[in-house]
């Protein structure tokens, strides 16, 4: 072999070997939404991402006083044939449609379905839920809140953490602080390292959105708590917008840092 084809050979393998690292680290930076996800319509009411094999967002539109409407996510974790859902869809038809598709297509029992807070896009199927005898999930704290508002209470209440078994996969639910709203907590499944933060945490760009109830001066430190309580967290799920990874946990830090 000639010293110029060696040498050819040489330049090719370099620019191969850094066309590959390149690859593989946007691979890897590159947010989850921008991969490509299984997309399930179920009807204009609800649509299903899958995240993974165990967890899904389902994703409604809740009705505003002006009339619009506006998409929210929820999300739903398998396991052995069982299944927690963690807030409601945001409407009763899609909240029906929810528990059709788990039942008929995805042959799961539905042991419950844990509230993230006290708003109404959290806990607007709840009356659907109950009359299937699936129990309604919910802190103390966003349980008062929902009796304030005229609402039921839940079927079960737990103080600040609540730890759920689906099979043999742990579920945490904590309380960190107020941030959304004072009641907000997190659901967190570790060995997915998949976080569900609902409408305290935002997805990228977002904005400050509703803050009716919201604790300003204490979001940005809520949120660094979870941060720091979960160092390995690859998905972080929103309340609204696209899913991502940590950069959710900062966007929302430095959007609410005083």
């Amino acid at each position: 072999m000639s010293k110029n084809i060696k040498s050819n050979l040489k330049v090719l393998n370099k620019k191969t070997l850094v066309l590959l690292i390149s690859l593989t680290f946007l691979l890897f930076t590159l947010p989850y939404s921008s991969i490509a996800q299984e997309k399930i319509t179920i009807s204009e009411n609800l649509k299903i991402t899958k995240v993974n094999e165990h967890s899904y967002i389902h994703i409604s539109k809740i009705t505003l006083e002006n009339g619009g409407k506006f998409p929210c996510n929820g999300f739903v974790y398998i396991n052995n044939n069982e299944a927690y859902i963690f807030d409601t869809p945001a409407n009763d038809q899609a909240t029906v449609e929810l528990i059709n598709w788990l039942k008929n297509d995805k042959k799961v029992i539905i042991k419950g379905v844990v509230f993230n807070h006290f708003h109404r896009d959290c806990i607007e199927g709840m009356d659907v839920f109950q009359k299937n005898n699936i129990p309604c999930i919910a802190s103390k704290n966003t349980a008062m809140y929902m009796k304030l508002e005229g609402y039921d209470l839940p079927d079960q209440m737990f103080q600040d953490y609540l730890d759920l078994k689906l099979g043999d996969k742990k579920i945490i639910n904590r309380y960190f602080g107020e941030a959304h709203t004072s009641d907000n907590i997190i659901s967190y499944f570790p060995d997915e390292e998949v976080i569900f933060g609902g409408c305290m945490i935002k997805s990228i760009h977002a904005s400050k959105g509703n803050l009716a109830d919201a604790n300003i001066n204490e979001w940005s430190k809520t949120v660094t708590k979870i941060k720091k309580a979960y160092p390995n967290i690859e998905v972080v799920i929103p309340g609204h917008g696209d899913y991502g990874n940590r950069k959710l946990l900062d966007y929302t830090i430095s959007l609410f840092k005083k």
